[in-house]
């Protein structure tokens, strides 16, 4: 199943070369034209990633970015005009994962996209495969589940942190003050 794309961007245009483009490279590509219709359409289809214009003609692109970061998790890609270093900062400070100025060269948009997801399937690919530890742990991070000997075992918030941090870094010592800090006690 090809992974979603979703264009949310104000020039018609633009968005219909950049819909040309990753439907030749093999997404599924959706279009908004407004900010609006575009986070509604987000919330509808949930894409594996959001290429998404700074400035719409009704919602700030950067508000957007912020919302989406805060509801969802889905990479972001700001396609804008604003190329100073702070609207670079400023729209990677809003949750986007890279920033590409207009104007664009299609291939490396493109090039950007596959890199993004490529680096997306691969955490989500470790995430899923459950990691034994000492033959009788079995840890389940995409599920924030651990299991003894094929039991699951019940554990806080907390103390599944503390658990993942110490299996993730193995033959260390930690000081008290150390965990405690880790953890945000």
């Amino acid at each position: 199943m090809p992974e979603k794309i979703l264009i949310i961007e104000d020039e018609k245009p633009i968005a219909e070369i950049l819909r040309y483009g990753l439907k030749k490279a093999g997404y599924d590509v959706y279009t908004a034209y407004r900010g609006a219709e575009g986070f509604q359409l987000l919330l509808e289809i949930r894409p594996d990633l959001l290429i998404l214009d700074w400035m719409l003609p009704d919602i700030d692109g950067v508000d957007i970015c912020r919302m989406v970061t805060e509801q969802i998790n889905v990479p972001i890609i700001m396609l804008t005009a604003k190329g100073t270093m702070d609207d670079k900062l400023a729209g990677l400070s809003a949750g986007a994962d890279d920033y590409i100025t207009k104007p664009f060269d299609l291939r490396e948009v493109i090039l950007r996209v596959q890199a993004i997801l490529r680096r997306m399937d691969r955490v989500q690919k470790n995430a899923e495969e459950p990691e034994k530890y000492a033959g009788a742990i079995t840890l389940y991070r995409a599920e924030h589940r651990v299991a003894c000997h094929g039991e699951t075992v019940t554990l806080t918030p907390k103390e599944y942190e503390l658990l993942v941090y110490m299996l993730d870094n193995p033959k260390r010592t930690f000081t008290r003050d150390q965990l405690l800090e880790h953890v945000g006690i």
